[in-house]
C-alpha cells in the first residue's frame, strides 16, 4: 500500500530530529553540514532524515556544485494544517456547547 501524502507528512513530523531540522530551516536555506551541527549523529543519518522530509514534501534540496542546500517548503504543511483545522473547529464547537451546558447547570 502506498501511503497518502498526509500520512507521509505526519510520519515525517513524528520525529523530534526532523521537527528540529524544519525549525532550523525557518531561518533560511542550509547545507547538510549546517543542519547536522546540533545533532550527535552521522551525516548519513542526517541525510536519511532529510530524505524523509523531502519525500513528505516538507523540504526541497537543490544541487549547487558539490553542495546540496536544503530549504523549507512551507506549502508542504498546508495539507496537514487544513486537516488539523477541521478538527480544531469541531472541538471548539463541542467545548462551546459544553460551556453552555455547564452554565445552564450552574444556573439551576
Amino acid at each position: 500500500m502506498i501511503p497518502d501524502s498526509l500520512s507521509l507528512i505526519f510520519a515525517a513530523l513524528a520525529d523530534p530530529t526532523r521537527r528540529a531540522i524544519l525549525a532550523s530551516l525557518t531561518n533560511g536555506e542550509s547545507t547538510v553540514l549546517e543542519l547536522a551541527k546540533p545533532f550527535e549523529m552521522t551525516l548519513p543519518a542526517v541525510s536519511k532524515h532529510l530524505k524523509v522530509l523531502e519525500h513528505a514534501g516538507l523540504i526541497e534540496r537543490s544541487r549547487e556544485a558539490q553542495w546540496r542546500p536544503c530549504k523549507l517548503k512551507p506549502e508542504g504543511l498546508h495539507e496537514a494544517s487544513d486537516w488539523l483545522e477541521r478538527y480544531r473547529q469541531l472541538w471548539e464547537d463541542r467545548f462551546d456547547r459544553l460551556d453552555e451546558y455547564l452554565k445552564e447547570l450552574q444556573a439551576k
